[in-house]
């Protein structure tokens, strides 16, 4: 006779109003529970009446999940959550461990929740970012005029770090509003503007409300690919704003897809693939350690601190990478086994695109359109210029650009690869 199966764990969200928030069904559920597992914080809001062993999360949280849920099997299990334990919470890390059907969560109204009800904001309009182990950077690539945010704060310092962001990147003038305790007792609102934000660290229990104003002159960076040249620092190294921007239409990011960024100089093609959709991800490979570092300080100004960067030259710096979605090669094509290696590395369905400007590179890519078809094209860009008293138009060097789809199955060459390495 088989053993019965586990008991699921019961996930219990639970606000600042603490046990007076709670509706009948969670009260139970924590009432009959052998163990509570949970913060500090949200352990000290339950009542004397509640029997079970109190647990605390250890720190590093995650790691631990496993064993501290593996010493509990064959016990009742509740874990308490903040608000919605699967908005930003510990439901998604215990949904991934154990499955959904071991679960049974009882959400409460999430801080988002309540802050838009105080706020006035609909909710379906506004953007929450959390920086709860997470860099505060990410928070740039989201400032847009008029834009309303919500961000999910780390701690009492972070209405602080906040405000010097929004400064440092040209939104000083915007409104921000720190509530505190959202639902409890002892709920607090502050108020002020990035560019004076007047008050001393408060509760540690704070969400920051932003309405986005940039201050006169600052850079606007749009939501598509193309961001203006000057909001790069680079040394010259720079897939310049009308190639980057079809070039990023050729590897056409999606939400959740891995970009490698072969030869990265400034990282300008690797920041645009992240900024997007909050979920796409990219590796940058640059051989140059100060290229390197600077791509990773461009990553951080434009909002995506999260993007990789792996000095060293390709192809050799690229084994053991993650397996990408698309690659994108903006030098050193003639590195013998680079375009093999890169080719080989996509699944089925996965996109490469290589930029070039010189002969010696397009004959190359003219072999591999030959080879493997895709698209082959010149982008050609011209500036109007003064011309003594009069304007005419400057041309910028030409670029070659090959596109092409790797095929989900193995395939017959599309036509002769003369002068190419046989890929």
């Amino acid at each position: 006779m088989s053993p019965p199966p586990p008991s699921p764990v019961t996930v219990i969200g639970i606000g600042a109003d603490g046990w007076n928030g709670l509706g009948p069904t969670g009260r139970e559920a924590l009432h009959t529970a052998e163990v509570i597992i949970g913060g500090h914080r949200q352990l000290a809001l339950l009542p004397p009446e509640c029997p079970a062993e109190r647990v605390p999360w250890p720190s590093p949280l995650r790691p631990a999940v496993p064993g501290l849920l593996a010493a509990h099997t064959g016990r009742r299990v509740a874990v308490l959550a903040s608000g919605d334990p699967m908005f930003f919470g510990i439901g998604r890390t215990l949904a991934e461990e154990l499955g959904a059907d071991r679960l049974r969560v009882l959400p409460h109204p999430s801080s988002v929740s309540h802050a838009c009800a105080r706020l006035g904001w609909p909710v379906e309009d506004t953007e929450v970012i959390s920086l709860v182990g997470r860099p505060i950077a990410a928070l740039a690539r989201c400032l847009h005029a008029r834009r309303r945010l919500l961000v999910l704060s780390a701690g009492a310092a972070t209405p602080a770090e906040v405000a010097a962001l929004l400064r440092d990147r040209g939104f000083g003038p915007s409104r921000m509003r720190v509530l505190e305790q959202l639902g409890g007792e002892r709920e607090r609102h502050l108020e002020g503007t990035a560019d004076h934000w007047p008050h001393a660290p408060g509760d540690a229990l704070n969400v920051i409300a932003v309405d986005c104003a940039p201050a006169a002159g600052t850079l606007r960076l749009a939501a598509v690919p193309g961001l203006p040249d000057q909001a790069y620092d680079h040394d010259g190294q720079l897939t310049k704003r009308h190639v980057r921007a079809a070039t990023l239409a050729a590897l056409a990011p999606a939400p959740g897809e891995l970009l490698w960024d072969v030869g990265g100089g400034s990282g300008s093609i690797a920041v645009e693939w992240m900024r997007a959709h909050p979920t796409c991800a990219a590796v940058s490979v640059e051989r140059d350690p100060a290229r390197a570092g600077r791509i990773g300080r461009n990553a951080a100004a434009l909002g995506v601190p999260g993007l990789r960067v792996v000095t060293g030259a390709a192809p050799g710096a690229l084994d053991g990478l993650p397996t990408p979605d698309a690659v994108f090669i903006g030098g050193g094509l003639t590195a013998p086994g680079l375009l093999e290696a890169c080719w080989a590395a996509l699944p089925g369905g996965g996109r490469l695109v290589a930029n070039t400007v010189t002969l010696e590179s397009e004959a190359l890519l003219a072999a591999w359109y030959r080879r493997h078809g895709g698209e082959l094209v010149r982008l050609a860009v011209a500036h109007a210029a003064p011309v003594g008293g009069f304007t005419g138009w400057r041309q910028a060097m030409p670029v070659t650009q090959w596109s092409a789809t790797k095929p989900a199955g193995p395939t017959a060459p599309t036509g002769s690869a003369e002068g190419a390495t046989s890929p």
